[in-house]
């Protein structure tokens, strides 16, 4: 796959608008041309081993974390992107891969979204951006774990790595209970990942789903990038994550539900470092 998907032109802008605009089914998804999505460009080739079949209340919390939040100066910082590496173009935001700098405003435009269209969704940032031992209470992995444990649905947001390390959009699913209806929607809008990718991530193997948005290159990261067109492409991915999300619930676009659990909520206090720290690995550099 090409490093430099197809140029952010008419086109381009004209499936923003389209996505912008519809709900339910047709946002999640948009036209593939040789497996290359053109909001989020490359698409996951690997493997579908896995249907998720098994449902969900349409009450089920959903927490949404910005992958390598806390990761931020050790292994498994993130990708830096192809601007940054390949093009010279400073980081986004002193102190932090470029990844991260995403990660965040993405997932905060798919609660916000979320929360306006009436699903119980909520975002937690680690009070850190380095800590060293993954299961330190405070970590996404922790926080993640408990909620998935609770019975909510936990989903972590990525970009992919560049290039060839990089593999595109796609969902990866949590490895706790049987593949669900909402990993299967959010499967069909991004692509999907094999159950056991890398023999098992960090984060699925505490019941945290991963969610590729797509490589952090060409036409995706020049969007990103660009002041006129980054809120667009931002809203657009949150109305495709969040209508998957709708979608698998069993829910109409915007139907009012009833408060799930309030104890599933509640944020964790912060706790102290556990065990002896470590320095988190990562499989490579886009996601782990």
């Amino acid at each position: 796959m090409p490093s430099h998907p197809m140029p952010y032109g008419q086109g381009m802008v004209a499936v923003l608008i389209g996505v912008l605009t519809l709900g339910g089914a047709a946002a999640a998804q948009a036209p593939l041309v040789a497996n290359l999505d053109p909001l989020t460009g490359p698409r996951s080739r690997l493997a579908k081993d896995w249907v998720g079949l098994a449902p969900l209340p349409n009450t089920t919390p959903i927490l949404v974390l910005a992958g390598h939040a806390d990761s931020q100066g050790i292994g498994g910082a993130g990708t830096a992107g192809a601007a940054v590496d390949l093009a010279g173009a400073p980081p986004m935001q002193p102190g932090l891969r470029d990844e991260l700098h995403w990660n965040l405003l993405t997932a905060q435009a798919v609660v916000a979204l979320g929360q306006r269209r009436g699903l119980a969704i909520r975002f937690y940032d680690p009070p850190l951006r380095t800590i060293a031992d993954g299961d330190d209470p405070r970590t996404n992995w922790s926080v993640g774990k408990a909620h998935a444990e609770a019975g909510g649905y936990a989903l972590e947001i990525h970009y992919d790595a560049y290039g060839p390390d990089g593999v595109g959009s796609g969902l990866i699913p949590p490895l706790h209970r049987p593949p669900t209806r909402v990993d299967e929607s959010l499967a069909l809008a991004f692509g999907p990942y094999p159950l056991l990718y890398r023999e098992g991530l960090g984060a699925p193997k505490r019941g945290i789903a991963i969610l590729e948005i797509g490589k952090l290159e060409g036409a995706l990261e020049a969007a990103l990038r660009d002041p006129i067109r980054r809120q667009a492409t931002l809203e657009a991915i949150a109305i495709r994550v969040v209508s998957a999300l709708e979608q698998g619930l069993g829910r109409s676009p915007g139907a009012p539900i009833a408060t799930a659990n309030p104890a599933a909520f509640t944020p964790p206090p912060d706790g102290e470092r556990t065990g002896r720290p470590e320095r988190r690995r990562s499989t490579r550099p886009g996601a782990w």
